[in-house]
């Protein structure tokens, strides 16, 4: 992220988002794809303030208490076990480019959009997060994928190494077949 690239921004903390209350900085924000208005609150989501506290871009506090980036981490784990899981795919993607919102169902973290057609398209691809050693049930991923593909989204699996590096694999369609011929060790032969 280039120091020009995103303005500073004053927020509040309210349980584990972030209230912006500058209405100027709610424009910008909205425009670029950060944030959502909720129950006349603009709120930024916790990945969201996460990116900008990282990044030095966000003085946020609670009660006239500054909260730094590691509080902030400290808070949203408290709320979400995968707080950091997705605050690094999040940073990751804005990083390479791209507009990232909130994902909207079948598990999937988040909603990605070509880079240049937020606002004007829907978003291509649906990023599930996991980090590596984390176990997964594949039928659920599978539904999931099912459904994904259904809606002419592309979904894509973002792992997290455990250096903190983010690898993406493209997900195509999965067909698991249930094994339900029982083997028995007797019929191995061994010599």
């Amino acid at each position: 992220m280039s120091s020009d690239a995103e303005p500073n921004i004053e927020g509040t903390l309210f349980d584990d988002h972030v209230i912006i209350s500058n209405k100027e900085m709610q424009n910008q924000l909205e425009s670029k794809g950060y944030g959502e208005t909720r129950q006349g609150k603009f709120l930024l989501k916790p990945f969201e303030a996460l990116y900008f506290l990282f990044y030095k871009k966000l003085d946020l506090s609670k009660a006239k208490k500054k909260i730094g980036f590691e509080q902030m981490l400290s808070v949203c784990s408290k709320l979400d076990e995968n707080t950091l899981t997705k605050f690094l795919i999040y940073r990751d993607l804005r990083v390479r480019g791209y507009t990232v919102k909130d994902g909207f169902g079948f598990g999937s973290d988040f909603r990605v959009y070509e880079r240049g057609q937020f606002g004007e398209k829907g978003a291509k691809y649906l990023v599930f997060g996991l980090s590596e050693g984390k176990q997964e049930k594949v039928g659920t991923l599978q539904k999931n994928i099912e459904e994904i593909t259904k809606m002419g989204k592309e979904p894509i699996l973002a792992v997290i190494e455990r250096r903190g590096e983010v690898i993406y694999y493209k997900i195509s369609h999965v067909r698991f077949v249930e094994n339900t011929k029982n083997i028995e060790a007797s019929s191995f032969v061994f010599s």
